[in-house]
C-alpha cells in the first residue's frame, strides 16, 4: 500500500554498498566487517537488476533539483571499474531534466590507478579517501590481510587523484593510538596531502559482551557487535594509556561505564578512543584552525557544531535532533536503517520487493529517526550543549547518567569539554555569520582568549566597539 503523499519526503540520502562488508583490507577496528555473517554463502556484489532498481528509484523519488548517489562499502573498488561504468549510463538514462547528479565514493585507496582517477575526473566522482594520519599512526591499525600496513599504497593513491585533479576528502579515524597526536595528524592532512575537507570519525568500538544500552528497542539490532562512530565526531576518567575497561568512577557525578557480562569488562575495547582523548584531540586542533586556517580548510566537525551556535543543529545527523535521513543499501537491495544499525531489527525491506520511497519514508523508519530525540536522557536535556549535539549518534550512548539512566553517550565528557574550550570562538564566528560576513574574520585576531585555554588577546576597552563588528560595546558583546 502507498503511503500518504504528505510524509513522502522529497529528498534522502542512501549509502549504497555494492560488495557488500567484503573488503580488501582487514583493519582492526572495523565494524562491517563483522556484518559478512547476516549474508552467508552471499558473493557480495550487487546484481545489474538491484543496481538498476537503486538509480531508477532513487532519481524517480527525488523532487528536488540534485541527486547525490553514495558509494561506500566494505571496498566499493572490488566490483571493478565496468560496474561504475554501467552506473554513469543508468543514471543518463533516468537523469530528470534540469537535475544535478552527484557521485560521492568513499575508498581505501588500495586499488585506485589511473584508469580509475581518469573515469572519476570525468564523471566529476568526488571521492572520500580513509586514512588515520602519518604512516606510524596509519599503519598501526589499517592492515591489509596479511597484517602489512597500507600507508604506501594510500598515499599513492591520494597522489593520483591530486595528479589527475581529482577532488578528495580525508576521513580519518580517530583511535587510542592517533588521538594522542592531534596536531600531528591535523598537520599532515592539511601540510603534506594539501587536504582542504577533512573529517574526524571516533572510534567507539563496542566490547562484545556488552549489552545493548539503548532505551529503544527498535535500535538494538546490530548493537551486539563493534561499532563504529560515523564511518557516517574532556573530564578524565582513565589517564593516557590506561584500558578503559579498568576504569572506576571516582565518585557518583561522574557518569558511570555499562559493564558487560564478566566482572569487570568494560564497555568499550581499547582500540576506542577514550573521552578525555576525544575531548582533547578536537580542542588542540580546533585551537590551530581557527587562528590560521578558518575558511581555508574545512572540517565537517566544526562546522557542524557551529551550525549548533547558529541555532541550525543538524546539519550533521550525528548533532541533529532526530535522524533516519541516511539509510544503508546492501548489495542484495535489502535497505537498512542506516549503517550502523544493519541487523534483522532495523531491516525495512527490500527494494526489489518494495519501492525505496516507502521504506525510506515507512513509520518504522520516522520512528527510529525520532527516538533519537525521544529517548535523551533527562541528564542532556538540562546540559547548556544540548542544543549543539543533541546527544550525538544513538550508536554511542553506551553508558549511563549520573542518577543511573540508561543512554548517555560514551563520549559525552569529551564533547563537554571541547564545546566549553570552543565556546567563546564558536559564538564570534556564528555572529560574524549571523551579520553577513564571514567565519575567517576571526583569523584577524592576533590571538584568540580560547575559554579554558591560556592564550589571550589585547582586547579592546570595556566601552570600545567589540571586535566582532556587532556595533555593541565589548563589555555588552564578547567581553561579557
Amino acid at each position: 500500500m502507498s503511503m500518504p503523499e504528505h510524509v513522502m519526503p522529497r529528498a534522502f540520502h542512501i549509502m549504497a554498498k555494492p560488495t557488500g562488508s567484503a573488503c580488501n583490507l582487514n583493519c582492526d577496528y572495523c565494524f562491517f566487517l563483522k556484518k559478512e555473517g547476516l549474508y552467508p554463502g552471499s558473493n557480495f556484489r550487487m546484481a545489474d537488476d538491484v543496481h538498476e532498481a537503486y538509480i531508477r528509484q532513487l532519481f524517480e523519488a527525488h523532487q528536488v533539483p540534485q541527486v547525490t548517489v553514495a558509494w561506500q562499502g566494505g571496498e566499493p573498488t572490488l566490483m571493478g571499474l565496468d560496474f561504475f561504468r554501467r552506473s554513469i549510463d543508468l543514471q543518463k538514462k533516468y537523469q530528470k531534466p534540469g537535475t544535478r547528479v552527484e557521485n560521492t565514493f568513499q575508498t581505501n585507496g588500495i586499488l585506485i590507478n589511473d584508469e580509475w582517477c581518469e573515469f572519476f575526473r570525468d564523471n566529476n566522482f568526488l571521492i572520500g579517501l580513509s586514512m588515520d594520519g602519518p604512516k606510524e599512526l596509519h599503519d598501526f591499525y589499517r592492515k591489509d590481510k596479511g597484517g602489512n600496513g597500507t600507508f604506501d599504497k594510500v598515499m599513492k593513491a591520494a597522489r593520483l587523484l591530486q595528479k589527475h585533479k581529482v577532488e578528495f576528502n580525508i576521513l580519518c579515524t580517530v583511535n587510542s593510538k592517533n588521538a594522542d597526536y592531534p596536531l600531528d595528524v591535523y598537520r599532515f592532512f592539511r601540510d603534506e596531502l594539501k587536504a582542504n575537507y577533512i573529517q574526524f570519525i571516533p572510534i567507539v568500538e563496542r566490547a562484545e559482551s556488552s549489552p545493548s544500552p539503548s532505551p529503544s528497542p527498535d535500535r538494538g539490532e546490530g548493537n551486539n557487535t563493534p561499532l563504529l562512530s560515523g564511518e557516517g565526531n574532556v573530564s578524565a576518567p582513565p589517564s593516557r594509556g590506561e584500558d578503559v575497561s579498568n576504569y572506576s568512577p571516582p565518585s557518583l557525578k561522574t557518569p558511570t561505564l555499562v559493564r558487560g557480562g564478566d566482572e569487570g569488562e568494560g564497555v568499550v575495547t581499547d582500540r576506542s578512543v577514550r573521552p578525555e582523548q576525544w575531548g582533547r584531540f578536537l580542542s588542540d586542533i580546533f585551537d590551530e584552525w581557527v587562528k590560521r586556517d578558518v575558511g581555508k580548510t574545512f572540517i565537517l566537525n566544526f562546522d557542524g557544531a557551529l551550525a549548533g551556535w547558529l541555532g541550525m543543529a543538524g546539519t550533521v545527523c550525528i548533532f541533529g535532533q532526530t535522524c533516519g535521513e541516511g539509510t544503508a543499501l546492501e548489495h542484495n537491495g535489502d535497505l537498512y536503517s542506516c549503517d550502523h544499525f544493519v541487523g534483522p531489527n532495523n531491516l525495512l525491506g527490500n527494494i526489489l520487493q518494495t519501492p525505496m520511497i516507502e521504506l525510506v519514508a515507512s513509520a518504522k523508519q520516522r520512528k527510529f529517526g525520532q527516538d533519537k530525540r525521544d529517548t535523551l536522557p533527562q541528564y542532556c536535556l538540562k546540559c547548556e550543549f544540548v542544543h549543539i549535539c543533541n546527544g550525538e549518534c544513538p550508536k554511542n550512548r553506551l553508558i549511563k547518567t549520573p542518577d543511573g539512566e540508561a543512554g548517555l553517550n560514551y563520549l559525552c565528557e569529551g564533547y563537554k569539554a571541547f564545546f566549553k574550550h570552543a565556546d567563546k570562538p564558536m559564538h564570534i564566528m556564528a555572529t560574524l555569520l549571523q551579520q553577513g560576513r564571514l567565519a575567517e574574520e576571526i583569523m584577524r585576531l592576533k590571538e584568540l582568549k580560547v575559554r579554558g585555554g591560556e592564550n589571550r588577546k589585547e582586547e579592546p576597552g570595556r566601552n570600545e566597539p567589540c571586535f566582532c563588528g556587532s556595533g555593541q560595546k565589548f563589555k555588552k558583546c564578547h567581553g561579557k
